[in-house]
């Protein structure tokens, strides 16, 4: 039997900084959002890998950072338009959260500012300030670091991870998101279901299967009147394909997806199949650290697969 891994990008306003128009609607939701799921999560006994921006565990801060190599006018939101927002900037509350869960969430790291990783423009300079300041203040909150997700799944200097004692991170998923990836896996019979692998850095690649939030816009709301929320019958597809099958079935989102209450409606409905058909079968639930540990115990040779990270 397989399993099955849920994993968040926890960032608040950092997922969106960068942006000349960052969406209003998702910035205001990260806080609503991130309730919603440890609400849920917690009601359906459901661990999760939560990968946390690091600044949010911040006290305070000024917005100058400069000791970090960031290029000019990286922190410039924090410093101006958001200066009066410390509920973008910070989220102290929330980590607490996740870490007194009684669903055993497995901590991890979205960077230190959400710097996208495979940016040409992002040094090795840049990658080890971000990862080294994540651990450090991981390290002061008592937790360590072991899965790591590139904001915006942009892959790169997996190296530094290593250094770092990272050992998994979520790669990218061969199954498209949206319309093609639910007409792939629901009409043509893809597999939804993925298998880790090692990286020439050691690192064990956890991919993901399906974006919980893929399918919006209008098209979705066509499809649920008259069908019903295609995320959530691929999502049975998958549950299903890991009740029967060896493999990892990897869903992931953001928890600024949950900006209304047919978004909570559509993670409830997955979380209720996975709590059933767990009970049902020998399916379980896995954070990417224990994906990682149960893949190195059982493949401790295993040979590095290049062809994973060529997409």
């Amino acid at each position: 039997m397989g399993s099955v891994v849920i994993s968040l990008d926890a960032e608040l306003g950092w997922g969106f900084h960068d942006l000349d128009s960052p969406p209003e609607h998702r910035v205001e939701a990260g806080r609503r959002g991130w309730q919603a799921m440890l609400d849920l999560l917690e009601e359906y006994d459901v661990p999760a890998t939560w990968a946390v921006v690091g600044h949010l565990m911040l006290e305070s801060c000024d917005g100058e950072h400069d000791a970090h190599p960031a290029p000019s006018g990286w922190f410039e939101r924090e410093r101006t338009e958001w200066r009066d927002r410390p509920d973008l900037r910070f989220g102290r509350d929330l980590v607490e959260r996740i870490l007194e869960s009684d669903a055993d969430h497995e901590f991890a790291s979205h960077s230190f500012s959400h710097v996208l990783f495979g940016d040409p423009e992002t040094s090795r300079t840049l990658a080890k300030a971000e990862i080294s300041r994540s651990v450090e203040i991981a390290n002061e909150w008592g937790q360590s670091v072991d899965s790591f997700i590139f904001p915006r799944n942009d892959v790169g200097h997996r190296d530094v991870l290593a250094e770092y004692g990272i050992t998994a991170y979520r790669g990218r998923s061969p199954t498209p998101d949206g319309a093609r990836g639910v007409v792939d896996s629901v009409f043509k019979d893809g597999s939804l279901l993925v298998y880790p692998s090692i990286d020439e850095y050691g690192l064990v690649n956890v991919p993901a299967s399906m974006f919980c939030f893929g399918f919006e816009g209008s098209a979705r709301t066509i499809a649920e009147s008259v069908w019903a929320d295609p995320m959530v019958v691929e999502a049975r597809q998958g549950i299903d394909e890991a009740a029967r099958e060896d493999g990892v079935f990897h869903l992931w989102l953001h928890p600024n997806n949950l900006t209304h209450e047919r978004d909570d409606r559509r993670m409830r409905a997955i979380l209720e199949y996975i709590d059933r058909r767990r009970r049902e079968t020998d399916l379980s639930v896995e954070t990417m650290g224990d994906v990682a540990r149960r893949f190195r115990d059982s493949a401790p040779t295993a040979e590095p697969s290049p062809a994973a990270y060529s997409r």
